[in-house]
């Protein structure tokens, strides 16, 4: 969630910046987040990571000298992690880039002029207009991203699927693939019945509870 987060700012920024061609660097970075999860786990774990030394990442690392690695078996280090992250940030940060690129858009020009009379600029013009002006925003992209690490499934599933032993056997689990073995695995329906009940719940209440606490959605007055 924070890399997620702090990548989809960034690029954001980056891009309301541009003048020329932000239309289509805004599509380009958006169309990954039309791609199946499936259909890019698959191709991170057959094309770019498959542990060849034929395979993209492996390539990439021989050419400042690294060996060939196992990235997904790799539990020490846990190079897994960079498989995972890396999927999940290029299916991702279009998405909330986006939102936040419409958030920025809605900030008055007026306030950044006014701060410049002042002498205001750079940094300090990011923290005292860009980020409170994009509060609710923020707000928005963090219940979303929340609500999207809790229902991740598709990736995991097929990062470490390893046939007829399912996922059982993943250096890290989330709570759906968890409760997809404990139900399609270990044949306990109730049990994963159960869990998806309580996860639900949890999602709900944590969300609730976020938004509370940050004011989302409260009339300013």
């Amino acid at each position: 969630m924070p890399v997620t987060f702090a990548a989809s700012l960034g690029l954001a920024l980056l891009v309301h910046r541009i003048r020329r061609g932000r239309a289509v660097l805004r599509t380009a970075f958006l169309i990954p987040a039309a791609v199946s999860y499936v259909a890019a786990s698959l191709l991170w774990k057959m094309s770019l990571f498959n542990g060849l030394p034929t395979g993209i990442a492996n390539t990439v690392a021989g050419w400042f000298g690294m060996e060939a690695v196992p990235w997904l078996q790799t539990t020490s280090p846990p190079l897994y992690w960079v498989v995972l992250v890396t999927l999940r940030l290029w299916l991702q940060v279009g998405f909330y880039m986006v939102l936040f690129l419409a958030g920025l858009q809605g900030i008055p020009q007026d306030l950044y002029k006014a701060a410049a009379l002042d002498g205001a600029k750079g940094l300090r013009l990011l923290r005292s207009i860009t980020l409170p002006m994009l509060r609710n925003t923020s707000v928005a992209v963090l219940m979303l991203l929340f609500i999207a690490a809790f229902q991740a499934f598709d990736e995991f599933y097929n990062l470490f699927n390893s046939g007829l032993s399912g996922t059982g056997a993943a250096p890290v689990q989330t709570p759906l693939v968890h409760l997809y073995n404990t139900a399609m695995g270990s044949q306990d329906y109730g049990l994963g019945s159960a869990g998806a009940f309580v996860l639900t719940a949890l999602i709900v209440g944590v969300t609730l509870i976020q938004g509370r606490f940050t004011g989302f959605g409260r009339k300013e007055g």
